[in-house]
């Protein structure tokens, strides 16, 4: 039997972090997993959960959590015919096979590279929204294979090892080559759940039996977290966004990416620390 205080302050402390979670998906307007990461990870720590699973297991929830929402999104999105069906299709294969690698990967990889990676990203997320320019392109249209295969699946790897549903990569990739901002963040959401569903399954399996993880948990997956943050977040974004609309574009993108470069201090400092 699981003490009962020890359930109670397990539930409180993550259903505060999906509050702030869903908070700050809504002010910044992404899927959620750039800001799940740094937050699960701070609640694992609370929680005393072993410094060994931590960023694991907030990745993979995280992963769990994009599910869901990314199937919810596209679907919304399709509905407009929003989405760059031509490019999702070209990646059916090659971004949840980044993801795979990823999976593949997480199994022998240690807490301290995980957050390493996520902090390096973070850096160049964050320094990018904070001198973003429109005027900014690397190309008036997407690039052909093998460049946008092997893009495909670098966001596939990527995105499976920071936790991300691929929004922010993939945000970049297409508007960096001209594609408007709109399209790029409709097509995200199908990226979502090509990296989504092969994530989930990667990460239960890379934990598969490992004793040092937290109550409730199958692999690197917490379903306490699971079943708390996805409907906390949906009620708690819309105040986020109440919040986004009294600022404007500009202020957000600034935000956004202090936000991504105290995440990366953050992790640095435990690496370091």
């Amino acid at each position: 039997m699981v003490p009962i205080q020890e359930l109670i302050w397990f539930v409180s402390v993550l259903a505060v972090a999906g509050a702030v979670a869903g908070f700050l998906a809504g002010m910044f307007g992404i899927g959620g997993g750039a800001i799940l990461v740094p937050v699960l990870y701070q609640a694992f720590t609370l929680l005393d959960a072993p410094e060994s699973v931590r960023m694991h297991l907030a990745i993979g929830t995280s992963l769990a959590v994009i599910v869901p929402t990314s199937i919810s999104s596209f679907r919304a999105h399709h509905r407009k015919k929003a989405p760059d069906m031509k490019l999702l299709k070209s990646w059916i294969i090659v971004v949840p096979l980044g993801v795979i690698v990823a999976s593949l990967l997480v199994a022998d990889v240690s807490g301290s590279v995980l957050r390493a990676i996520f902090a390096c990203i973070a850096v160049l997320v964050g320094l990018r929204m904070i001198l973003n320019r429109d005027s900014w392109r690397l190309g008036s249209d997407l690039p052909k294979n093998p460049v946008r295969a092997l893009t495909g699946f670098i966001i596939g790897l990527l995105s499976a090892l920071m936790g991300v549903g691929g929004g922010v990569l993939n945000n970049t990739f297409m508007t960096s080559f001209g594609r408007p901002v709109h399209q790029a963040i409709a097509t995200s959401s199908g990226v979502g759940v090509l990296i989504s569903w092969p994530g989930l399954i990667g990460y239960i399996w890379a934990g598969w039996g490992n004793p040092d993880l937290p109550m409730f948990s199958t692999g690197y997956v917490n379903w306490i977290a699971l079943v708390l943050t996805v409907p906390i977040t949906m009620f708690v974004a819309p105040l986020g966004a109440n919040a986004a609309h009294r600022m404007n574009k500009r202020q957000l993108e600034t935000a956004f990416g202090i936000f991504m470069l105290l995440v990366a201090a953050r992790f640095f400092w435990s690496i370091w620390a």
